[in-house]
């Protein structure tokens, strides 16, 4: 691992690899752009458990055993499951790892949880402290409005500006060794926070985060954004990813000729999602499905993923804060 004093960024030495991923949506998700990519398509949200929690509890942990048994391994073999979710004290993971009975790190990065725990298990594998790592991340779309924001049965109205919390988990399994694109830098984000406070309004919120973590990580790698045959940002939404593209404007930089944003990517138009997905979900089942997928058909061949997370709670929103905001980044090559 190379990393300079003073960067946020590192350059693995040993490049690991991700040999596998899995993903599994809710019924919502299942009729959106990305049908095809998905491994598992729920029928309803319950999916025969008795909370919306317990379900998204079942999701990771199918996700975490499926990814597993698709790279025709066993779960014993795995040395870390890296995993989060949007719920009080991660909830959802730490019910779903029960069932899984492998050395777990438990982390919460809102919705950049994925992305994390996929730059920490890198590190931890380039490092020669791990052979094979799991990172997973879940969201509820009725867990997290109950506990963010209004139960769905109230029927609040939603502004426009909002987005739509994906019911989803998915999971990529990371190795020492193998076939699948390679992780090879990655940049850890600082925390944004530019004095917004409705927590409705994730996107605007989240952009300067990501894009404060993408200027950091072009300037370390010496990596211009034409680098890349895409970037993707998390859950930015429709807001969110046209303020990125314009405060790169202010810098000189056009990037939007090869830049994405996983929310603006789940929903189609009429399903009234508003700005776009948002969730823990939203770049895990992006990433596991459609992303991956391109990566490994060689239909892109370099790619930089950046989670994106909104760090505030219900305790904080209520206290009148602002909200704190984060983004990591990993850049994926075959």
């Amino acid at each position: 691992m190379n990393k300079k004093r003073g960067q946020q960024s590192i350059i693995f030495a040993s490049p690991p690899v991700i040999t596998s991923t899995a993903n599994i949506v809710g019924p919502m998700e299942g009729d959106g752009l990305l049908a095809e990519f998905y491994d598992r398509i729920l029928s309803d949200t319950l999916d025969n458990n008795s909370s919306w929690e317990q379900c998204e509890s079942a999701m990771m942990e199918w996700v975490i055993k499926t990814a597993v048994t698709k790279e025709a391994s066993a779960i014993d073999d795995v040395d870390y499951v890296l995993a989060g979710d949007l719920l009080n004290q991660l909830m959802s993971t730490h019910f779903a790892l029960r069932g899984v009975g492998r050395p777990f790190l438990g982390l919460y990065g809102a919705c950049s949880t994925m992305v994390e725990g996929m730059l920490i298990g890198s590190t931890l594998i380039d490092g020669g402290f791990a052979n094979k790592i799991v990172a997973a991340a879940s969201s509820h779309h009725d867990a997290a409005e109950r506990q963010y924001r209004f139960p769905t049965e109230q029927g609040v109205q939603r502004p426009m500006v909002s987005q739509w919390t994906v019911t989803g988990s998915g999971a990529a399994v990371i190795s020492v060794m193998g076939n699948g694109p390679r992780i090879t830098a990655a940049t850890v984000g600082k925390i944004v926070d530019m004095g917004l406070k409705d927590p409705n309004a994730m996107g605007p919120a989240m952009a300067p985060a990501a894009a404060d973590t993408l200027w950091h990580h072009f300037e370390d790698s010496g990596r211009q954004p034409a680098y890349y045959d895409m970037i993707y940002t998390g859950d930015l939404g429709s807001v969110g990813k046209a303020l990125v593209i314009e405060l790169f404007k202010t810098k000189g930089v056009d990037l939007s000729t090869n830049y994405e944003d996983c929310g603006c990517m789940i929903f189609k138009e009429d399903q009234d999602a508003h700005a776009g997905a948002s969730g823990c979900a939203s770049s895990a089942i992006v990433f596991t499905g459609y992303i991956y997928r391109q990566l490994m058909q060689r239909k892109l061949h370099r790619v930089l993923l950046i989670g994106t997370g909104s760090l505030h709670s219900t305790t904080s929103y209520q206290q009148k804060e602002s909200i704190p905001c984060i983004a990591h980044a990993v850049a994926l090559e075959m």
